[in-house]
């Protein structure tokens, strides 16, 4: 197999339910159940993107200043798969940007004719080191005649041409971008494993549009605090409206999937002055857009958080007078000005310092997740390492089992109370399955601990018929201890199979 294709199960626990139990014959008898998509590990964004990179980091990022530079980030802030486009007002994007395209700024008459890109006037002011890229592009860079790109103290590397007014120093290297292009299908496949991949992630809290606000409720207690948004953030008439966090516990991530085809964010909400609720959140914040074709950003507030949108083949506009974090999208970013946005928008430099799940195959090419409930999984590998191709079919189908030991008992603990459902799967030499092979189980809390009890019915050769033949339900006689089961619940009269010769 190659690479990131090998599953490797986990050791299936025996006892199921808080104390859920199938007796069933001593042979082996494998079983099922139906579970959730698993859980998983905590990482960082592919690629060591998010956080602060190098010595010379602050301890403490400062708010939004014009002050002098607080420090130096050697990791990249803005990553583009597609091209990066500048027009209307757009004003500068603080930080290392890499755009695997073009980079074209052909701003609007009558605003300002620079943007800047590395060090800017008014951010974090925390820049690339001094003379390393603050600009890489795999494609050409093109500034509008009496416009001015500035990358003054950095260096502007790119594959392609460079058309128009370029301050910086120019470096020509057609692999400019190599060392970046894993990065598009590596931050497309974080991106699905985030959102989830079959089945949207489990939330642990609540998004409510209440027309003037979107509010999001945490659960208090868990490290990842999980949104799933499958609406826009404006009012019901497209304008912006307020973005509020309550319950989320100190430290946690927060995780928002805004899923759909199309989606907006037009807020006001978000400040110069840290002491905001919503900039609290910053650096643990990270809004994903898995799939969307169309991305908006847009609204009159400092934006708060790191962005990832996923779909290689979309289109997001920003025209926020501040986004503060990470801006990473798989494909092609407009940073501009107008509606509600206001002039001279701005991309501010700020890690994203949170614990995310794990999505990434280890170098030994194995992914492996432990402690999971029996249950159907399905493992789906969305990018291939470098030098192989994802295969045909990228989805593995890994069922957990429990196979009887000799004393007939499956068991699972430490379920949630709910609805389980039994399958026996496969029946033992010399018997067949039961006509209905599952068994539902609820467990409540009145009855955390429940039981399932499955018969097999004993193969009757064609001819010759054993001298005592099979009797029909209801029929026959038994001897205890040598049935392989029955269903418990039945009535008097409900006679199992025989299990003897």
């Amino acid at each position: 197999m190659k690479p990131g294709q090998h599953v490797s199960p986990p050791k299936s626990r025996h006892r199921l339910g808080r104390a859920l139990s199938a007796a069933l014959t001593a042979a082996l008898i494998p079983f099922s159940l139906v579970a959730t998509a698993p859980a998983a590990r905590a990482a960082t964004l592919p690629g060591g993107l998010g956080p602060c990179l190098g010595a010379a980091c602050p301890a403490v990022f400062p708010p939004i200043n014009n002050g002098p530079f607080a420090g130096r980030d050697e990791n990249v802030n803005v990553f583009v798969g597609g091209d990066f486009n500048v027009t209307g007002s757009a004003a500068e994007a603080e930080g290392r940007v890499v755009t695997l395209g073009n980079f074209s700024q052909n701003k609007a008459q009558g605003v300002s004719a620079v943007y800047n890109v590395g060090i800017v006037g008014v951010g974090s002011r925390v820049p690339p080191p001094d003379g390393s890229d603050f600009l890489v592009t795999g494609g050409n860079i093109t500034v509008a005649q009496d416009q001015r790109l500035l990358a003054e103290g950095g260096v502007v590397r790119h594959a392609g041409t460079v058309d128009g007014t370029v301050l910086g120093t120019l470096v020509q290297d057609p692999q400019a971008v190599a060392a970046y292009t894993p990065l598009r299908g590596q931050l497309q496949a974080a991106s699905e494993c985030y959102a989830g991949t079959g089945a949207p992630r489990p939330a642990t809290g609540t998004a409510v549009n209440q027309g003037f606000q979107t509010l999001f409720t945490g659960d208090g207690t868990s490290a990842l605090q999980v949104f799933n948004v499958d609406f826009d953030l404006t009012t019901a008439t497209g304008a912006q409206q307020g973005i509020v966090f309550a319950n989320i516990p100190p430290g946690a991530t927060v995780l928002v999937n805004l899923l759909g085809g199309a989606r907006t964010v037009s807020t006001f909400s978000g400040g110069i002055d840290d002491s905001d609720p919503f900039n609290q959140l910053r650096e643990h914040l990270l809004w994903n857009v898995p799939t969307a074709g169309t991305v908006t950003f847009t609204g009159t507030g400092q934006f708060q958080g790191s962005i990832l949108v996923g779909n290689p083949a979309s289109s997001t506009t920003v025209n926020m007078p501040g986004l503060n974090g990470r801006f990473f999208t798989t494909g092609t970013l407009n940073h501009t000005s107008g509606g509600s946005g206001g002039t001279g928008t701005e991309i501010h430099a700020y890690p994203f310092d949170g614990d995310l799940p794990d999505c990434t195959t280890p170098a030994n090419g194995i992914c492996s997740a432990t402690d999971l409930p029996l249950g159907t999984y399905y493992w789906q590998e969305v990018s291939a390492p470098n030098g192989y191709d994802l295969p045909a079919q990228p989805v593995s189908t890994v069922e957990l089992t429990c196979t009887t030991p000799a004393n007939g008992i499956c068991s699972a603990t430490d379920l949630p109370l709910g609805t389980y459902y039994w399958q026996e799967v496969s029946a033992p030499n010399g018997y067949d399955l039961p006509g209905d092979p599952v068994t539902t189980v609820v467990l409540t809390e009145d009855r955390p601990d429940a039981a399932a009890t499955v018969a097999d019915a004993k193969e009757c050769p064609p001819e010759p018929c054993p001298p005592e033949p099979c009797p029909p339900d209801g029929d026959g006689p038994h001897k205890p201890g040598h049935w392989p089961g029955h269903w418990s619940g039945h009535g008097p009269g409900h006679w199992p199979v025989r299990a003897d010769g």
